[in-house]
């Protein structure tokens, strides 16, 4: 992992990658360079105004640069003490106009790498909202939140931290080199004669906490899912009393986080102390060689100033270098998502006025993952205003058929067509907006019951939702919560009865008015209050409009124009209800096992 990542400061076309989100900020960018060329040239000019005010305070020959002759407007400072007032007020002047240019090289870098942020956690968000949904059946939602989120946050660093502000601090050690030896290369030489151990534990600095900083993360992504999972699911932790196993782990993997980051301090406590050494050292061979060739008070004061200037830098430098591997390994990750081609294609346009209904599938196959196939060679058509039910065990490609028909999943073989047109060849947009879904498991987002009815589309009034609630019998339920259509229904709709849930979905489907209705188990596992209540709304849903029904009620069943019975993936039976009773099969079997239990007994 710690070799990957190294590598990925070299990954220059990573790095492109990165850059091609910064094209809509150029002028920041330019800026942002130049601003860094400024502030390295600044940063040599305070030891140098010092040493000359100091050798001229003591009597000194001055040699005043051509620069500050022009500043200084060409004043007369042949005087001390005129020398000495121009010069300060020049620095107090100097010191206002660098922190103006550092602030505004820390703000630009900053909102750079904000907006970078912005922008590519957008694209990510746009990528996994087309991606087909299979991906979501492998990958781990909390994978896709960490790419979104914290992945694409560690992108900032590139630009607020790392890669922008080293290419400054590089300038710096480089202008304020150029400088010392440009003064006296001797003195230059003999100051940094312990430099090499500073190059040295800037090394190892930076390898050992790239070490710890990867155990650190691994450790947060072990707690963030531990603590999610557990807490998903402490309904089940306290059912079984496992509060005390449970603590067990989480403390164990809270300690693993603990070591890592104090392996990270340890490291920091060790490499800052040896800069300061290494400094004081160099130091010390400064003031020693000045002493013994005799060399003038305002010299030695500049360039302890510039050994300053070189290693305040090199203190943090190498940490930055860990901000840039780690941007860039989160990068790759991000990456991963965006360069991902399993997603929705578009390429159908066709969109009728009016869809009808008509369905058909035509010698359908289908495998999530070949040669697994879990539809083999489906046909069935169903005319429009006709009401399908298919029945079958658990695994039997119920489901799979109805994910198809929206296009969440892409067919192997053959075809699917609605009054008469290839699925594929509609837009996509069109073909979903022509069917409502109305599944066991009802989703609903944290908000109010009408935004949750609406999915907060602003082209659908209260008014309208009120109006659907009535049609199917659901108003006064709605009005008996605790402020009506402003009820909060809380994450996952935990505060409401999964009939109460249900009943919401069947308002939201009939708002929609598809021309094609698909009930997924709607029915099951709902309690005997609800149960009235949603019969009189699928009886209003599916009135005079294609419907394909997945359910185990046998009211439902019955009233099926069409019975598709399937197994293992393969259509067995197929009639009305009578029919297939008649036929002693496959479909008299599952009724005697399933049906006649919810019927009292009473067969058809």
């Amino acid at each position: 992992m710690n070799e990957g990542a190294k590598k990925k400061i070299f990954d220059f076309s990573l790095l492109r990658s990165v850059f091609v989100f910064v094209k809509p900020y150029r002028i920041q960018l330019v800026a942002s360079i130049v601003l860094a060329i400024v502030l390295a040239v600044f940063t040599p000019v305070r030891p140098l105004l010092i040493q000359l005010t100091i050798d001229k305070a003591t009597g000194k020959s001055v040699h005043v640069p051509q620069w500050l002759e022009w500043v200084l407007f060409n004043t007369d400072l042949s005087d001390a003490s005129r020398f000495i007032i121009a010069v300060t007020i020049f620095q107090v002047i100097f010191i206002f106009i660098e922190t103006t240019v550092r602030f505004s090289f820390s703000f630009i870098t900053s909102w750079m790498g904000q907006s970078v942020v912005k922008d590519m956690r957008t694209t990510v968000f746009r990528k996994i909202l087309k991606l087909n949904l299979k991906q979501f059946d492998t990958t781990p939602i909390g994978t896709l939140t960490t790419r979104t989120i914290n992945d694409i946050e560690n992108i900032n660093d590139i630009f607020s931290d790392g890669l922008i502000p080293i290419i400054s601090d590089l300038l710096s050690i480089i202008i304020t080199l150029a400088t010392m030896l440009w003064i006296n290369w001797k003195l230059t030489l003999v100051s940094l004669i312990p430099f090499p151990i500073m190059i040295i534990a800037t090394y190892y600095f930076k390898e050992s906490v790239n070490k710890s900083f990867i155990k650190v993360r691994n450790a947060v992504a072990a707690l963030n899912a531990f603590a999610q999972e557990h807490i998903t699911g402490m309904h089940l932790v306290q059912a079984f009393a496992s509060e005390g196993r449970e603590y067990r782990k989480f403390r164990d993997i809270n300690r693993d986080h603990r070591n890592a980051n104090i392996k990270a301090i340890f490291a920091y406590s060790i490499f800052f102390p040896v800069v300061e050494v290494v400094l004081a050292v160099s130091t010390g061979i400064l003031v020693w060689w000045v002493a013994g060739k005799q060399l003038e008070a305002g010299l030695l004061i500049a360039f302890i100033l510039y050994l300053n200037q070189i290693f305040r830098p090199l203190r943090v430098i190498a940490d930055k270098f860990n901000v840039i591997q780690m941007g860039m390994v989160a990068a790759e990750r991000i990456f991963k998502v965006l360069d991902n081609e399993d997603y929705i294609k578009k390429e159908g346009s066709y969109d009728p006025p009016v869809v009808k209904g008509a369905l058909a599938f035509n010698n359908v196959s289908f495998a999530y993952n070949e040669p697994n196939y879990v539809l083999k060679n489906i046909n069935f058509d169903v005319k429009p205003g006709e009401t399908v039910a298919l029945v079958g065990h658990t695994g039997s490609g119920k489901t799979s058929v109805i994910s198809l028909l929206n296009r969440l999943y892409h067919i192997q073989h053959g075809s699917i067509t609605l009054d008469g047109v290839n699925i594929e060849d509609y837009q996509l947009n069109k073909l979903r907006g022509s069917i409502g879904v109305v599944l066991q498991d009802v989703f609903l987002f944290s908000g109010s019951v009408l935004e949750n009815i609406t999915l907060r589309n602003p082209d659908i009034t209260k008014e309208q939702v009120v109006q659907a609630a009535k049609m199917i019998g659901v108003h006064d339920f709605i009005m008996q919560l605790p402020g009506g259509y402003s009820y909060n229904v809380m994450e996952r709709g935990t505060t409401l009865s999964l009939g109460q849930r249900q009943l919401i979905s069947f308002i939201r489907a009939l708002l929609y008015n598809p021309a094609v209705l698909i009930l997924d188990e709607a029915t099951s596992s709902i309690d005997t209050e609800s149960e009235l209540l949603i019969q009189h709304a699928i009886d209003t849903l599916i009135a005079d409009r294609t419907s394909i029904v997945i359910a185990h009620r046998l009211s439902t069943i019955r009233k099926a124009d069409k019975i598709i019975v399937l197994d293992k993936g393969e259509i067995r039976e197929m009639g009305t209800h009578s029919e297939l009773l008649a036929m002693c099969g496959f479909y008299a079997t599952l009724h005697s096992m399933q049906f006649e239990k919810q019927a009292g007994g009473q067969v058809s």
